[in-house]
């Protein structure tokens, strides 16, 4: 029997947090029919009620009532109608009761208030939209929110981060239930740049140094595109058009750290980047991020991520499954 997939929208619900999961998962079944097999999934968008819900974008949507009868997997979409979802008893009660007949329960970006609300986020690892961490945080004390993962994985539960980390989410699951080789099949179908592990960060380490007006925007887009170089204090201050005192100063004023801990951030992400999506040697690696050495790299990346380049690589390399990588 194909899986029972529930998607659970409410008014306002955010259009890409339904319909990005729903996606996976009929990606998955197109495939399966065809190698002649039956579908493996049954998705189907639910919403107290049922009938037409109006998403935040302005696109409705037909839905089914709540279901009485057991999901394999009940996933909650997020957006700015789940704040006045979560305070809805009714819905409140069915998610709880519901999700005891489940195998997986699940939430995509804020769709994890509803899900909290209903009490099967007490005591467990859990993500949201980054923007969103510590309200969660605050509203359910029980919960122990991570702001970086992409989606986390506790048990029987699923969290994630906002919008189309959603489809990432999703890909998981197939991964799950139908293997590593599916999952990535169904990513190239949708065309999806990279399937993500979990652990993955929200945002860039880059993107998380701009801040408006933030006067060294262009100064982190450099070092970017020139991470072999010596990237001393001298360099960062004559790039930046300034003196070295006044640039260390400014810099720490700006971003909250010093320009030796970004610049190792920006490196450590370059170099988590080439391992998970080529098979560049790792010694090569640590030339191309501008780390000198591999053992450079390696306390780096263990400090960073509390794990070896190797390992990282063993477990998130995208062509781990099919294709052997260079140590």
């Amino acid at each position: 029997m194909p899986k029972v997939i529930h998607v659970l929208a409410f008014p306002k619900v955010q259009l890409l947090d339904v319909t990005g999961p729903l996606q996976v998962f009929a990606s998955a079944n197109d495939i399966v029919r065809q190698q002649g097999l039956p579908a493996p999934y049954a998705p189907t968008v639910i919403a107290s009620g049922g009938g037409a819900v109006m998403s935040s974008a302005g696109l409705a949507m037909l839905t089914e009532p709540l279901p009485q009868s057991a999901s394999d997997t009940l996933i909650i979409a997020g957006g700015w109608g789940v704040y006045e979802a979560a305070q809805d008893p009714a819905l409140v009660s069915w998610v709880r009761r519901h999700g005891a007949l489940c195998r997986r329960v699940s939430s995509v970006c804020t769709g994890a208030f509803l899900l909290a609300a209903s009490g099967w986020l007490d005591g467990r690892r859990v993500v949201t939209h980054w923007t969103r961490c510590e309200q969660l945080a605050q509203q359910h004390p029980l919960l122990r929110v991570e702001p970086n993962p992409i989606f986390i994985n506790d048990g029987p539960v699923w969290t994630s981060a906002g919008v189309t980390a959603g489809i990432d989410l999703a890909l998981a699951m197939v991964e799950q239930d139908l293997g590593r080789e599916m999952a990535m099949e169904v990513a190239r179908q949708l065309v999806v740049f990279l399937k993500r592990p979990g652990g993955q960060s929200q945002f860039s380490v880059t993107l998380s140094l701009q801040k408006e007006g933030n006067r060294f925007d262009e100064l982190h887009a450099w070092i970017s595109e020139n991470l072999p170089l010596d990237l001393g204090i001298p360099t960062l201050a004559a790039q930046a058009g300034m003196s070295e005192r006044s640039f260390v100063r400014h810099y720490r004023a700006d971003t909250g750290q010093t320009p030796a801990r970004a610049i190792e951030s920006i490196r450590v992400e370059t170099a988590r980047r080439l391992l998970s999506d080529t098979g560049v040697p790792i010694k090569r690696v640590a030339m191309q991020c501008g780390f000198g050495s591999e053992e450079t790299l390696r306390r780096s990346f263990l400090r960073a991520m509390g794990v070896t380049p190797q390992a990282y690589r063993e477990r998130f390399c995208i062509s781990a499954a099919a294709d052997p990588v260079m140590p």
